[in-house]
Formats: structure tokens, sequence, C-alpha cells
């Protein structure tokens, strides 16, 4: 079975950036609903995404529950650059820091994941 990473840059905060954020949530949750290995990853402007669509008042955040199990981090150093990390913190997303500070993307390609971008 195929391994997938949905790896999130969109803030969110644009009706087209919106639409990408809200894709990867879709793709994710096909992959939940057949029993594929999903991760989701917050990386760049999308700390600023995770920390949104994690309140419960954001259109979207019934989606964002759906799918917040697979959330295998929020990049610590983009958190902190855009100002969210304690948001990030708050909702109790991971935050991901193994490569000086981010995630690292070497180690889900070695782990067989393909990386999807949005």
């Amino acid at each position: 079975m195929s391994k997938a990473a949905f790896i999130i840059l969109a803030a969110g905060d644009t009706h087209e950036s919106l639409g990408r954020v809200v894709n990867a949530f879709m793709g994710t949750l096909e992959y939940i609903e057949s029993g594929g290995d999903v991760q989701i990853i917050f990386d760049g402007a999308g700390t600023q995404a995770a920390a949104e669509f994690a309140q419960s008042n954001h259109k979207y955040h019934e989606l964002f529950e759906n799918v917040r199990g697979r959330v295998s981090g929020v990049c610590s150093y983009c958190a902190g650059a855009f100002k969210v990390k304690e948001k990030i913190e708050a909702a109790k997303l991971p935050l991901s820091d193994q490569f000086q500070g981010h995630p690292s993307f070497k180690q889900l390609i070695d782990n067989g994941y393909t990386l999807l971008t949005f």
C-alpha cells in the first residue's frame, strides 16, 4: 500500500490558499477511509493554517478534527517565525524539529512516503 505525506505550505488566508489546505485534508481523509498510511505536516506559512483550523470557530474546523490524528508535525522554526507557536502548543499539535528546527523531508522519503505539497 502507498504511503503519503501531505505537506501544507499554504496559510489558508485567501480563497485559493484555503482551497489548497482543504484539498490536502480531503486527500488525507481519503487515505484514512481506505486504511492507508498518511501524515500531514504544516510548514512555512502552513503553520498559520494549523493554528487557524484548530480554532473551534473556523469554517473547516470539523474537517480538521477528522484528520487531526494524522498531523505528525508543525514546523517548530516556522511556527515561531510566523508567530503562531503559542497557538500550536495550545491546540496540542506536535511541533517538528528533526532537521535544524524543521521537519525532515528526507526521513519521510527514506521511509517510503510520497510527498504531496499544498
